[in-house]
């Protein structure tokens, strides 16, 4: 039984959080995936990689994790400013009480979609004590069509 738990402690718990998918307005990034893994992946668009290339890994390292890098993003950034020209959108999970039938209180995570700037202009500490997770990254086809690289 040891060995078995040490085996599923050692897969990575964050894989559900490292996914590329698309639908007709949207490419949605994973929160966990590293620059360096979305350059590697060739379910990324190449426009996207070339952006993250030559734009944002000016200013970030490779081996930052999106999460990372949305959770302390900074409105006067020119990674933001490059993000805001792709007309991100976030997922965000958030600690919330809830009053179930039974007027029992408890709390567990709702998810919310925010902006860019309203994460970047939320503080650190607000995050925190919310217990703010990210999970997604949604990135515009329109905007990112239209980005000049």
């Amino acid at each position: 039984m040891k060995i078995l738990d040490s085996l599923q402690g050692n897969s990575s718990s964050y894989e559900p959080y490292k996914y590329v998918m698309s639908d007709i307005g949207n490419i949605y990034l994973g929160a966990r995936y590293t620059y360096e893994e979305l350059l590697n992946n060739d379910d990324v668009n190449f426009k996207l990689k070339a952006i993250i290339n030559h734009y944002i890994l000016k200013d970030s390292d490779a081996s930052n994790s999106l999460e990372s890098e949305f959770y302390h993003m900074r409105p006067d950034s020119n990674i933001y400013s490059v993000y805001e020209q792709l007309k991100v959108k976030i997922k965000v999970l958030v600690i919330e009480d809830r009053k179930g039938r039974t007027k029992k209180r408890s709390s567990g995570y709702t998810e919310k979609v925010m902006s860019l700037k309203e994460l970047a202009d939320t503080d650190i500490e607000t995050k925190k004590g919310e217990g703010m997770v990210i999970g997604e990254i949604a990135v515009s086809k329109l905007a990112l069509m239209s980005f000049t690289v």
